[in-house]
C-alpha cells in the first residue's frame, strides 16, 4: 500500500512481510528498505522537503493512534522500533489520528477534549506549539490544508445516514457560511483545495443519485460539476497543486482510471493491467510535481501491487508486486462471475461468484460460502481477498454479495437498510440462498462468513433463517444491537445510531433486529473470532453469544486474541484463526 511519494520519487509504503504492516521505502528503481519494526501496524507520510516521516501507530489494535517522527537523513541499517522514533504526539488514552502533513506542520484529529468529539489540531514542526483549528464537535474523518497553509477543510460525519459535512476553518472561511449543509443527505468525500484556494474539489452525490466530481465555492453557493456519470459512482484524487486530478469510475466492484484537467476535461485514460480493482480508499498518491501517480491496485487474481503511472500519457509500470510465496495461491484463483440475484420484493443483489480452484476437494463439490463485507456503508469489490482465495482453493464456491446498504451502487441502494429497513438487508441472504440451485449448488451445504457488520449478518442469518444455513464464521460481529450501542466507544456511538437506530427511540426495533433475541432458533454451529482490544465492537458481543449458545448446547468455538483489535492485524494470529475457521467449514459442509 502506497502512503506517500517524496520529491525524489521514493515511495513510502506499507509492507506486511514481518507479520504486521510496517513502513518500507521503495526507490524509483524498485529496491526497498524496511524502515520500522513496531509492535503493531503503522502508516506514515513524508514531511515535504525533508527526509523525515510522520508515523501513526497504535497498541495491539486499540485504535488510539499516536504520532512520532522517523529521521531518514541516515537511513537506518535495521528497521527501528518505538525507541528509534521521536515522539510527536503521545497521549495513549486518546485517539490522535494523522490527517495531513505540510512542510511546516502536521494536522491531526484528537478526542482528548471529552473522549467523544474530535478536534482538529495543527502541530508546528518547528516550535512544537499546537493550535486548535476546529472544535465544532463530531467525528472528523479527513482534513486538507490549503495551499497557502492558512486554512483547512474538515470532513466530518453528519447525523444523517451515510452522510458527511465539510467545514472550512481559517483565513478562507466565509463568515456565516460553509461549503455544505448539515441537513444535506449526501456523501462529500475526497476533499481537496482548488489550485487558487478559492473553492473545494470533492466527490459528492449532493442532489443526485450517483457520486460525481464537483468544485464547490467556499460558501456553498456554487456547485460546478466537472466529471459526471449517470450510472456509476466516481472517486477523485487531486494533484498536490490542484492542477490535475485522477478520477476513478466504479463499475461492479472494479475501477477504471483516467486523468483529467482541473476543469474536468479528459487528459488521458490510465493503462493498468486487468480490471483495475481498488484495494483501499486511499490507494492513490500523487508525486509532488504532479507528473506521476502511485496507485495501489489489486485484482481477483493479483494481490496488491504498486504501479507508477505517467500522469501525462496514462502509461504505467509495476513498481512493487506480490511476494514470491503467493504464486501457488494465485494459480488457484480466477476472475469471478458478476451476477444480479433477484429478491422476492423485486430488487437485484449484485454478487460476485468465485468458483473452486483446480485442486478442489471433491467432497466440497456443491458446497458454498456467502462472504459478507463489513460497513455496512462499504462495498465488496473484485480485489484479491486471501480468505476468499483460501475458501475457493479448498473447494467452496464463494458468493460475495453487495446486499442492500452497500455503497458504489447509488444513493437509493445504500439507503435501503437504514434503521427500520435493517432486516430487509438480512432478507437478501435468504434470496442468495434461494438462488443456489440455479448456480448448481447444494442449498443444504451453505455457510455464512463475515467480519464486523458482516459478522452481524452472519449471526442474523443463522438466527433468523435457521433452516437455511449449515454453519457460520463470525469475526468481530455484533450479537446485540442494543448492547453494541451501549458499549461501543463513546466517539462512535452517535454515528452508529444514525445507521442502526437510536437507543432512546428505536430500542424495540433494535431488540427485534438483534441476533441474540432469536437465540432459541439457532441450529447452525458457529466459529467466532474476536480481538480483546476492539474499540468498535466490544469483546462482550462475542462472549455473550458464546455463553448463550453454550447454555442451549449449540456448538460454538470462540477464539479471542489478546493483542488484536477490530480484526486480526498480526499474521501469527491470522495463521492460527483462519485455517481453523476454514477447516471448521470443511468439517460441516463436506459430503461424506
Amino acid at each position: 500500500m502506497a502512503f506517500d511519494v517524496d520529491e525524489a520519487g521514493r515511495v513510502l509504503a506499507g509492507w506486511d512481510d514481518s507479520g504486521t504492516v510496517q513502513l518500507v521505502e521503495i526507490e524509483p528503481g524498485g529496491s526497498r528498505t524496511v524502515l520500522t519494526a513496531l509492535p503493531g501496524a503503522c502508516h506514515g507520510r513524508y514531511v515535504p522537503g525533508t527526509r523525515t516521516v510522520v508515523v501513526g501507530h497504535d497498541t495491539d489494535g486499540d485504535e488510539r493512534e499516536q504520532l512520532s517522527l522517523l529521521d531518514l537523513t541516515t537511513v537506518p541499517a535495521e528497521p527501528v522500533g518505538l525507541d528509534g522514533l521521536t515522539p510527536l504526539v503521545r497521549d495513549p488514552a486518546h485517539v490522535n489520528a494523522l490527517l495531513d502533513v505540510t512542510a511546516t506542520s502536521v494536522a491531526y484529529s484528537t478526542n482528548r477534549r471529552n473522549d467523544i468529539d474530535f478536534d482538529v489540531v495543527l502541530h508546528d514542526l518547528g516550535t512544537g506549539t499546537e493550535r486548535v483549528l476546529y472544535d465544532g464537535g463530531g467525528y472528523v474523518t479527513d482534513v486538507a490544508v490549503s495551499h497557502d497553509e492558512t486554512s483547512v477543510a474538515i470532513t466530518s460525519l453528519s447525523l444523517l445516514p451515510a452522510s458527511t459535512v465539510v467545514h472550512v476553518s481559517g483565513a478562507h472561511a466565509v463568515e456565516g457560511a460553509q461549503p455544505t449543509r448539515k441537513d444535506d443527505f449526501a456523501q462529500h468525500v475526497s476533499v481537496h483545495w482548488a489550485a487558487d484556494d478559492a473553492g473545494l474539489l470533492m466527490a459528492s452525490n449532493h442532489d443526485r443519485e450517483f457520486v460525481g466530481i464537483v468544485c464547490v465555492s467556499l460558501d456553498g453557493g456554487e456547485w460546478d460539476w466537472l466529471v459526471e456519470d449517470q450510472a456509476h459512482d466516481l472517486d477523485v484524487w487531486a494533484s498536490r497543486d490542484g492542477a490535475s486530478m485522477l478520477v476513478a469510475r466504479n463499475v461492479d466492484g472494479a475501477q477504471e482510471f483516467a486523468v483529467h484537467e482541473a476543469d474536468g476535461a479528459l487528459r488521458c485514460r490510465v493503462d493498468l493491467p486487468g480490471i483495475g480493482c481498488r484495494h483501499l480508499p486511499n490507494c492513490v498518491v500523487w508525486t509532488a510535481d504532479g507528473g506521476s501517480i502511485a496507485i495501489t491496485r489489486s485484482g481477483p487474481t493479483e494481490p496488491p501491487s504498486i504501479y507508477l503511472v505517467d500522469a501525462h500519457t496514462g502509461s504505467s509500470r509495476r513498481l512493487v508486486g506480490p511476494g514470491h510465496g503467493e504464486a501457488s495461491t494465485l494459480a488457484q484463483c480466477s476472475d469471478p462471475d458478476v451476477l444480479r440475484i433477484p429478491t422476492p420484493d423485486g430488487e437485484r443483489v449484485p454478487c460476485f461468484v468465485f468458483r473452486p480452484g483446480p485442486d478442489a476437494d471433491p467432497a466440497l463439490a456443491g458446497a458454498s460460502v456467502v462472504h459478507i463485507h463489513g460497513g455496512p456503508e462499504a462495498p465488496a469489490v473484485r480485489q484479491f481477498n486471501p480468505l476468499v482465495a483460501a475458501l475457493a482453493t479448498v473447494g467452496f464456491t464463494v458468493l460475495v454479495p453487495n446486499v442492500r446498504g452497500s455503497t458504489t451502487y447509488g444513493k437509493r441502494w445504500y439507503s435501503l437498510d437504514d434503521v427500520d429497513k435493517r432486516l430487509d438487508s438480512v432478507a437478501d441472504l435468504a434470496a442468495l440462498h434461494a438462488h443456489l440451485p440455479q448456480l448448481g449448488l447444494d442449498p443444504a451445504r451453505s455457510a455464512l462468513w463475515g467480519a464486523s457488520y458482516g459478522g452481524y449478518m452472519v449471526l442474523a442469518g443463522v438466527a433468523m433463517q435457521p433452516q437455511l444455513w449449515a454453519a457460520g464464521v463470525d469475526i468481530v460481529g455484533i450479537s446485540s444491537l442494543t448492547t453494541f450501542l451501549e458499549n461501543t466507544s463513546g466517539y462512535r456511538r452517535a454515528f452508529r445510531e444514525k445507521e442502526y437506530g437510536r437507543l432512546e427511540r428505536d430500542r424495540e426495533f433494535l431488540v427485534k433486529a438483534s441476533p441474540i433475541t432469536h437465540l432459541a432458533d439457532i441450529l447452525a454451529p458457529l466459529f467466532v473470532i474476536h480481538g480483546a482490544n476492539d474499540p468498535r465492537v466490544p469483546l462482550s458481543e462475542a462472549r455473550q453469544i458464546k455463553a448463550a449458545l453454550d447454555e442451549v448446547r449449540v456448538p460454538c468455538e470462540l477464539r479471542v486474541y489478546d493483542d488484536e483489535g477490530h480484526g486480526l492485524a498480526k499474521r501469527a494470529n491470522r495463521l492460527d484463526a483462519y485455517p481453523a475457521a476454514v477447516e471448521f467449514l470443511v468439517r460441516h459442509l463436506a459430503r461424506r
